[in-house]
């Protein structure tokens, strides 16, 4: 184990989205075990420091690996092709046309009802665009597609948060 060892590396995993949480989570607890600054406590604060950084190193690898959506961006860079969000919003005609008309049916909703039916087409779409990812990245080897595809998930999961605030008022 290095603390320049990726993610997959440090967790011992395969280099692919498709992953199993249990695996992921029981990893997780066995490098927690090894790396705790309490298990340094009697060999003295330079030690102690060590081991919080790879407690740290550990939890945001953790971060990143149990997260469908993390992972699937981490794995983009990877492989060399940066997800971009910040300055690449660059969408498909067809995928614009639906944010939009999501967007308009948020606006016109008035009830949970309407909001949970939004909420539900969503989470179809985040389903079929995270086996897209997946594919792409496990299957095609193509970063660059799979990138375009996390971006798209990336907005279907601020939109539904944008829905998860509306339901929320609805209950206030």
């Amino acid at each position: 184990m290095r603390l320049t060892d990726n993610d997959f590396q440090l967790f011992g995993l395969p280099e692919t989205q498709a992953q199993v949480r249990a695996d992921i989570d029981a990893r997780w607890k066995a490098l927690q075990a090894e790396v705790h600054p309490d298990r340094f406590a009697s060999e003295g604060a330079a030690a102690q420091r060590v081991a919080m950084q790879w407690a740290m190193r550990v939890n945001e690898a953790y971060q990143r690996l149990k997260d469908p959506l993390k992972r699937a961006a981490y794995l983009c860079e990877l492989r060399g092709a940066s997800v971009g969000a910040e300055n690449n919003t660059q969408m498909p005609a067809a995928f614009l046309m639906q944010q939009m008309e999501w967007r308009e049916a948020l606006d016109d909703a008035s009830g949970e009802a309407a909001l949970e039916a939004l909420d539900d087409d969503a989470a179809q779409a985040e389903a079929t665009a995270l086996a897209r990812a997946q594919h792409l990245l496990d299957d095609n080897n193509d970063a660059p597609a799979a990138a375009a595809q996390v971006r798209a998930l990336m907005f279907i999961q601020r939109f539904r948060a944008d829905i998860d605030q509306r339901l929320a008022a609805l209950d206030a």
